[in-house]
């Protein structure tokens, strides 16, 4: 395992996910998102009930939940890349009580260029499968090449709910970017092109 610690940051549709999963593999870290973190430990007793008591309820989990059950997944990982938490300014300060950060990274992408990365994706209904209409088309367009299913876009990405999470995104999760701004440990990667070229520009930076 590496012993990076790091934090991406970025809006609905920068492409953390992919890039979180690149430099797990390239450096053996965890990765840890506040989903999976949640569903690993649903049965977990905290203060605040379980997790799965609210995810079966189809309520929000509460911060004081979350915080534990992330920095209970930051324990066990000896480095890691950590995406999707903080979700807001009081995370994000609980977060540097817990554990150091050796790199903050925040994905940038123009707002048009976000909206159509969401708007492209298609997913097969048969199988799942994801494809765009513009990065990674099928061979027949509408149909996926696994298993000839047809292809549809989810209802949350048409442009207007794609705009919708992009309008909560700044509202919530910006003022975690401008505390780490203040803070002086944010580093911004240009999160335009292709995942390759995003990710060079990540290395460089965790290796710099």
């Amino acid at each position: 395992m590496g012993d990076h610690r790091i934090l991406l940051l970025g809006p609905p549709g920068a492409g953390k996910g992919t890039q979180s999963k690149n430099l797990a593999e390239a450096y053996g870290l965890d990765h840890i998102t506040t989903g999976d973190a949640l569903r690993a430990n649903k049965e977990m007793e905290t203060e605040y009930g379980t997790p799965g008591e609210y995810m079966d309820a189809g309520e929000l989990v509460p911060d004081p939940v979350v915080n534990e059950i992330v920095v209970t997944a930051l324990e066990d990982a000896d480095g890691f890349v950590l995406d999707g938490y903080p979700r807001n300014v009081e995370q994000a300060e609980y977060l540097s009580e817990q554990t150091a950060l050796d790199t903050v990274v925040f994905l940038d992408v123009p707002e048009e260029e976000l909206v159509e990365r969401l708007t492209g994706r298609r997913v097969c209904s048969e199988c799942g499968a994801t494809y765009h209409v513009k990065f990674d088309p099928p061979e027949e367009e509408g149909a996926c090449d696994e298993c000839g299913g047809e292809l549809v876009q989810r209802e949350d990405d048409t442009e207007e709910t794609v705009r919708e999470r992009l309008r909560v995104y700044r509202e919530n999760t910006e003022p975690v970017v401008e505390h780490y701004r203040e803070e002086g440990t944010l580093v911004e990667v240009d999160g335009e092109g292709t995942p390759d070229e995003v990710f060079e520009r990540l290395r460089d930076v965790v290796e710099g």
